[in-house]
C-alpha cells in the first residue's frame, strides 16, 4: 500500500469517504466521486461529471452529511440544496463504467461489488438531458452513465 492508498483510507474513517477529483482530458470531462460511503454507511458512492472539482467535492460532501442525518436519495426524484438555485437529480451508474471512471473504488472493494449513483444537474437554462435544445459542450461534459448512456424524462 502507498502513501495515496493510506491517505484515502484515513480520510474514509475519520470523515466517512474519500473524495477523488479527476481533471478533463482531452476527450473526458472533468469529474469527481468518492469512496468508502459504501463501505462505512452500506449507501451508494457518489460520482459527479463535467462540475467543477471543487463545487463537486462540497456537493459529495453535502450527500454525505446528508445520508449519515438519515436521509434517503432515490434515483429520478428531485433533490435541492446541492446546487444553488437548481434541483438535480441521480441515476444508478451501470458497472460496465466503474474501470473507466472509478478505479480507486474497484481498488477500494477488490472489484465491482459496490454501488454508485450520478448526480445529474441541469444547464443554467434549467434543462436537464432529456430536454431537446441543450447544447454539444453540455452533453459532452455531462455523460449519463447508466446502462444505455441515455435517460428518459425523470416524471416523478
Amino acid at each position: 500500500m502507498n502513501e495515496q492508498d493510506q491517505i484515502a483510507l484515513d480520510n474514509i474513517e475519520h470523515f466517512g469517504c474519500h473524495v477523488l477529483k479527476v481533471m478533463e482530458g482531452e476527450d473526458a470531462p472533468e469529474f469527481t466521486y468518492s469512496i468508502g460511503i459504501n463501505k462505512k454507511q452500506k449507501k451508494p458512492d457518489l460520482i459527479i461529471l463535467g462540475l467543477d472539482n471543487s463545487l463537486a467535492h462540497s456537493m459529495i460532501n453535502n450527500y454525505k452529511d446528508r445520508l449519515l442525518k438519515g436521509e434517503v436519495f432515490e434515483v429520478g426524484k428531485f433533490y435541492s440544496d446541492f446546487l444553488e438555485g437548481f434541483d438535480v437529480t441521480f441515476i444508478d451508474v451501470d458497472s460496465s463504467h466503474y474501470k473507466e471512471y472509478l478505479g480507486y473504488g474497484l481498488w477500494l472493494h477488490n472489484g465491482s461489488n459496490f454501488k454508485m449513483l450520478q448526480m445529474v444537474w441541469p444547464t443554467t437554462k434549467g434543462l436537464w438531458p432529456w430536454d431537446e435544445g441543450t447544447s454539444d459542450y453540455y452533453q459532452w461534459a455531462q455523460p449519463l452513465l447508466n446502462k444505455t448512456g441515455i435517460i428518459e424524462k425523470v416524471c416523478l
